[in-house]
C-alpha cells in the first residue's frame, strides 16, 4: 500500500517530466505543494470527477497558476477525463493541458488563473455564491447548498493590489467555507523574496478578520491535516493557512532556489530527482497500486449520489424552491423572461422619456429585475451614482447573505473578479457599476472574463467628457475604444431610455460573452422609433434617421450622447437642402455580428460622404468613415468644466458636426 510520500510523488514526477518533455514551464510549485495537495484531494476535497459540474461539488481553485502542472496531475490521477496524453501535450497547440489552467468545466478546471491574484478573487465570488444561494434555497432538514472553496496561493499572488481588495472583503463578509493555502516558500522567479517582501502575513490576514494557522510544516501530512481540520471548524471566518514549503521540493541540487520556478530542470537533474525520491518508474509512468489509490471516482459517485438523494427529498419538500434553484443552477432564464422583456422594452419605446442612461439603467433593472431571481449586484462605492440599486435590492452582509446585493467598497479590480466568480459558480447573474474611467483599474479582470466566456455584466457610468466639472482624472477618453479592443466583449453605448433596456436584455441574454454597459451622466433625449428600428436595436447598428425623401447622400454615425447631436445635425443640414441619414451604433460588436446584409442596408457601402462623432478617440472609427470620411472626437485629455463648455470646447456641436458633413459636398 503506499504511504501519503508516495502519493505526493506521483505529482512530483507527472509534473518535473511534462516540463521537461515541453522544455517549458513551472515545476517548482507543484513538487512543492505536492503533500498539502495530496492531504487536501485525497481526505477532504468533496467532488466527483465523473461530473465535473455536480452543483454542491467543493471549489478548488489554483490562483498561482503558473504551477498548473499540479492541477492537471490531481485531475488525471483522481479520474477527471485528462488522460496521460494530454499531460504528456502540456503546454502544446490544443491541447487541454496549457501553460496556465483555462477555465474547462468538462475536465474539472473550475476557472482561469495565471495573472496572479485573479483566482483568489474569483474564489472569493464563488465563496459568496455557496453563501448567499445556501441562504436563499437551504430549508430546515435540507442543506442542499453546502460546499467549501479551496485556493492554493503564493507570495505573488499575496503581492498583488487585488488579494487586498478581495481579502479584506471576504474577511468583512465572515466566508467561513472559504480555506487559503499559502504556499510560504520565500522564492520568486527573481530569487528570494526576502528583499521585496517582508509582510507579517500572518497579522495582516488577521486584520482582515481572518482565522488564521501559521507556520504549518507543507511538507508534513499530519501538521496538514490537523490544520485543515482547524480551518473546517471556523464557520465564521475564513481561513489562511500558512505553510512553510521548499519550492522544487525533492530536486537534490535545484530545491529551495529560483532554478526551479520558471524552467524546465534538466535533464540530468529529473533522473536525480527520481533517485533523490525513490521514484523509479519511468516518465509519465504511474504504477497501478497509486494509481488505484487517488482514483476519486468512487467517493465521488458516493458523495454526489447522497447529495441527489437529499435532492430528491428537498424536490417533495419545497417544489417551488427546488425548481427554481435547478433552473438557476443550469443557467436558464425563467419561462417568463422573453414576454417580460419585450413588454418591458415596448413600454420604455412607447413611453420614453429625457433621462440619463445611467437612469434608464436603474428603470430597466427595475422592469426586469421582478422575474429575475438571479440577477444580483454592487457597486464599488458609487452605488447612487452608478444606479445599480433597484427597487427589490437587499445588501448582504456577515450576518445575512439572502439577498441579491453586494455593496463592494472601492475595490473595482476585486469586484470584478469577483463578478467572474459568481458567474462560475453558477446560479447568477451579476453585475458590478464603476465609473467608465475607472474600469482601467478592473482591466484584467474584465479580460478574464471574456477569455472565459462568462457572462458578467459591467456597468460603466459617467461615460465621457460629459462629465463635466470632474475634469480630466474623471473624463474617459480612451476607454471605449480599450474596451472594444478587448475579444468577446460587448461594448453598449445607449443613446437613450430604448438603447438602454435593449442592451440589457442583450446583457441578461448572454451565455458566452460578458457586456459593459456605458452610460451617461447627463440627460440623454428620447429617440422615437418605428417597430422596425425597435428591433434594429439588436443588431447593434440600425438607422435611426432618414431623410424625409430621396436617396441619401451622407451618413453620420454615432453613440451614446452623441447620437442626439447627430439627429439635430441632420434636421438642420435637411432644411440646407441636404438629405442625411443618422445611424447609431449602440454596440459594435453586435454590429459586427450582424449579417453583411442587414450592415450593407444600414451603411450602404457605395455612399463614402462620412461623419462619425463620439466623444472618444478617434482613430476606432477611421475606418468606418473610409478615407474620405470625418471623425469627431477627442483626441486629448478632458477639461474641467461645465459639460456643454467642455463638449463645445472639443468641438462636439450640432454645429460643429453640420460643419463636417457640409465640407464633404
Amino acid at each position: 500500500m503506499p504511504d501519503r510520500r508516495d502519493l505526493a510523488n506521483a505529482i512530483r514526477a507527472l509534473s518535473m517530466d511534462a516540463v521537461q518533455k515541453a522544455n517549458s514551464g513551472h515545476p517548482g510549485m507543484p513538487m512543492g505543494m505536492a503533500d498539502i495537495a495530496e492531504v487536501l484531494w485525497n481526505d477532504f476535497l468533496v467532488h466527483n470527477p465523473a461530473n465535473p459540474r455536480w452543483p454542491n461539488r467543493d471549489r478548488f481553485v489554483l490562483s498561482n497558476g503558473h504551477g498548473s502542472m499540479l492541477l492537471y496531475s490531481l485531475l488525471h490521477l483522481t479520474g477527471y477525463p485528462l488522460d496521460i496524453e494530454d499531460l504528456k501535450a502540456f503546454r502544446q497547440l490544443g491541447s487541454k493541458t496549457p501553460g496556465h489552467p483555462e477555465y474547462d468545466p468538462e475536465i474539472g478546471v473550475e476557472t482561469t488563473t495565471g495573472p496572479l491574484g485573479q483566482g483568489l478573487a474569483t474564489a472569493v465570488g464563488m465563496a459568496i455564491g455557496e453563501r448567499v444561494l445556501a441562504a436563499r434555497y437551504n430549508r430546515p432538514g435540507h442543506e442542499i447548498i453546502d460546499h467549501r472553496t479551496y485556493v492554493f496561493a503564493g507570495d505573488g499572488c499575496l503581492m498583488e493590489g487585488i488579494s487586498h481588495e478581495a481579502c479584506s472583503l471576504a474577511g468583512t463578509l465572515g466566508l467561513g467555507k472559504l480555506i487559503v493555502f499559502y504556499d510560504d516558500n520565500g522564492i520568486s522567479i527573481d530569487g528570494e523574496v526576502k528583499g521585496w517582501f517582508t509582510d507579517d502575513t500572518p497579522a495582516r490576514f488577521e486584520a482582515y478578520r481572518w482565522h488564521v494557522v501559521p507556520d504549518v510544516d507543507g511538507h508534513d501530512p499530519v501538521a496538514l491535516r490537523a490544520a485543515l481540520e482547524a480551518a473546517r471548524a471556523e464557520a465564521d471566518r475564513p481561513t489562511l493557512i500558512c505553510c512553510r514549503t521548499v519550492i522544487g521540493w525533492g530536486s537534490p541540487h535545484k530545491q529551495g532556489t529560483a532554478a526551479t520556478h520558471g524552467a524546465a530542470l534538466g535533464d540530468d537533474e529529473v533522473a536525480a530527482t527520481r533517485d533523490n525520491i525513490g521514484w523509479s518508474h519511468p516518465p509519465f509512468e504511474i504504477p497501478e497500486d497509486i494509481r488505484q489509490a487517488w482514483d476519486a471516482t468512487s467517493r465521488g459517485a458516493a458523495a454526489e449520489g447522497e447529495w441527489q438523494a437529499r435532492l430528491e427529498a428537498y424536490r417533495k419538500a419545497h417544489p417551488e424552491a427546488a425548481a427554481e434553484l435547478e433552473r438557476r443552477l443550469a443557467g436558464d432564464l425563467p419561462p417568463d423572461w422573453e414576454p417580460a422583456a419585450s413588454d418591458f422594452v415596448a413600454d420604455v419605446s412607447a413611453n420614453g422619456k429625457k433621462m440619463a442612461t445611467r437612469k434608464a439603467s436603474e428603470v430597466a433593472l427595475n422592469g426586469i429585475g421582478p422575474v429575475l431571481p438571479e440577477l444580483f449586484g454592487g457597486s464599488a462605492d458609487l452605488t447612487g451614482s452608478n444606479n445599480t440599486w433597484w427597487s427589490g435590492s437587499k445588501a448582504i452582509g456577515a450576518s445575512d447573505f439572502d439577498g441579491n446585493y453586494l455593496f463592494f467598497g472601492v475595490r473595482e479590480f476585486a469586484m470584478t473578479a469577483i463578478l467572474n466568480g459568481l458567474s462560475l459558480h453558477g446560479g447568477f447573474r451579476p453585475y458590478g457599476g464603476t465609473f467608465l474611467v475607472f474600469s482601467d483599474y478592473a482591466r484584467n479582470a474584465v479580460r478574464l472574463a471574456a477569455l472565459m466566456k462568462v457572462p458578467s455584466i459591467l456597468v460603466y457610468t459617467h461615460d465621457s467628457i460629459g462629465l463635466g466639472e470632474d475634469g480630466p482624472t474623471h473624463q474617459p477618453v480612451e476607454h471605449l475604444a480599450s474596451l472594444r479592443a478587448i475579444p468577446n466583449l460587448a461594448v453598449w453605448r445607449p443613446c437613450d431610455d430604448t438603447e438602454t433596456a435593449v442592451a440589457w436584455r442583450a446583457a441578461i441574454e448572454s451565455r458566452g460573452a460578458p457586456t459593459a454597459l456605458v452610460l451617461s451622466r447627463q440627460g440623454l433625449e428620447h429617440q422615437p422609433r418605428s417597430e422596425e428600428q425597435l428591433a434594429g436595436i439588436r443588431h447593434g447598428g440600425y438607422v435611426l434617421r432618414d431623410p424625409g425623401d430621396g436617396e441619401p447622400e451622407a451618413i453620420i454615425i454615432a453613440t451614446g450622447s452623441e447620437v442626439a447631436l447627430a439627429v439635430a445635425a441632420a434636421r438642420a443640414l435637411e432644411e440646407d437642402g441636404h438629405r442625411v441619414r443618422v445611424v447609431s451604433v449602440p454596440c459594435v460588436e453586435a454590429f459586427a455580428a450582424a449579417p453583411a446584409e442587414w450592415r450593407d442596408s444600414v451603411l450602404l457601402p457605395s455612399l463614402g460622404r462620412r461623419v462619425a462623432i463620439e466623444a472618444g478617440i478617434t482613430d476606432f472609427w477611421r475606418s468606418w468613415v473610409g478615407p474620405g470620411g470625418i471623425v469627431i472626437g477627442v483626441d486629448a485629455f478632458g477639461e474641467s468644466a461645465p459639460a456643454a463648455d467642455v463638449f463645445a470646447h472639443f468641438g462636439l456641436t450640432v454645429g460643429d458636426l453640420t460643419t463636417a458633413v457640409k465640407n464633404l459636398f
